[in-house]
């Protein structure tokens, strides 16, 4: 089975965090989306396989109408072999989703929603530079069920300069008493070309000290595996069968097309990476080309992006999997390393897949790029 995952790369207003490709002048956003529409149609013969996730990222993809919206799953659906149960999952911010745009995106064939929460604190939620407030996410929250919504996904973000461990804790508390179906939850990273970096070039902003962000993230575990999540990936957790199918594809090695600006695309042997630019991608399109470039996976990236994405779910890295069609023995490799970190009770080993423990999980990046491979 294969995903489509179409990036539509326009935002209200840029989180001071955010290093993804988008623009907060929507003037072309309709324009972008006809071309979107239009690259389905050059990239139709990208994939054999089943369609059984379409994924709508972005940027803010719910500024989209739904009408637009279902002309794009409609699209796909005429291009491509799908799935009687596909997933069918919109990023939405709660700023965007009032009751009536809940209503229409039903009927459009969203099935799955991935809410943009961030916080329940209207402090850290300014400090973020979020349109909504903790009212709204609330209010978003409850909406998303009236409307029948029935599996639903919320982002948090922890390790914000300034975030306690009460309000942390609140935080998940809050979170957890509208029993969304799955929980991503990731680390505040500083990336260079936001407005984060440069307060942090400046020496304006600091990162959290590592230890207290390690100490969030055991949190996290604690109060969602108490409260019967499964931990499936490290920055994501789920009601048991509440995977998201989409994302669990790319850990899984699955081929995946990517549409829109910015958007990579999988096929097992190549990745392709869509321009970086609005403009550029529209001239392109209209002119009935794609704007990419392809890079060929060598067989050491191909064992290395198998360590990498495996290692952080639950399913583990098979190393037979890796000896048998990759051919990488990484037993004569690393097997003294493995055994260190077995010993050490951050992995552990059986019928020959390596998985991260708790503890392991703490450091799952320094493991990885251990087991990985020069290239």
């Amino acid at each position: 089975m294969a995903g489509v995952y179409l990036h539509v790369p326009f935002c209200k207003q840029a989180c001071h965090y955010c290093d993804f490709h988008f623009s907060t002048d929507t003037s072309l956003l309709t324009d972008v989306c006809k071309s979107m529409s239009a690259e389905l149609v050059l990239q139709k013969e990208y994939l054999t396989e089943p369609v059984s996730t379409i994924y709508f990222g972005g940027g803010t993809p719910s500024l989209l109408t739904s009408s637009e919206i279902g002309h794009l799953i409609e699209k796909i659906q005429c291009l491509f072999k799908i799935a009687p149960d596909t997933e069918i999952t919109l990023e939405a911010n709660p700023d965007d989703l009032s009751k009536e745009k809940l209503k229409a995106l039903r009927h459009s064939g969203i099935n799955r929603l991935s809410i943009g929460i961030q916080s329940f604190n209207n402090d850290l939620l300014k400090f973020l530079n979020r349109v909504h407030d903790s009212s709204a996410a609330m209010q978003c929250l409850e909406d998303v069920r009236e409307a029948g919504f029935d599996n639903i996904s919320i982002d948090l973000i922890y390790a914000i300069p300034g975030l306690s461990e009460n309000i942390w804790q609140e935080t998940l508390l809050k979170a957890l008493s509208f029993s969304p179906e799955h929980i991503s939850s990731y680390a505040l990273t500083i990336e260079e070309r936001t407005v984060f970096g440069n307060w942090s070039k400046k020496g304006k902003l600091h990162p959290m000290e590592e230890e207290s962000a390690a100490r969030q993230f055991e949190m996290l575990m604690e109060t969602l595996g108490g409260a019967s999540y499964e931990h499936y990936e490290i920055s994501n957790f789920c009601k048991p069968g509440y995977y998201s199918r989409h994302n669990s594809s790319y850990w899984k090695g699955a081929h995946y097309l990517g549409i829109g600006p910015s958007a990579h695309s999988y096929n097992g042997s190549t990745r392709q990476f869509n321009i970086r630019n609005n403009s550029a991608y529209l001239r392109a399109i209209q002119s009935g080309k794609i704007p990419s470039e392809t890079e060929v996976l060598s067989e050491e990236n191909k064992i290395n992006e198998y360590i990498l994405t495996t290692l952080r779910t639950q399913w583990g890295c098979d190393m037979s999997f890796l000896k048998d069609h990759l051919q990488d023995d990484i037993m004569s490799r690393k097997g003294d390393y493995l055994t260190l970190l077995e010993r050490q009770g951050l992995v552990s080993i059986e019928e020959n897949v390596v998985r991260l423990t708790r503890k392991g999980k703490l450091v799952a990046d320094k493991i990885a790029e251990d087991l990985m491979m020069s290239v």
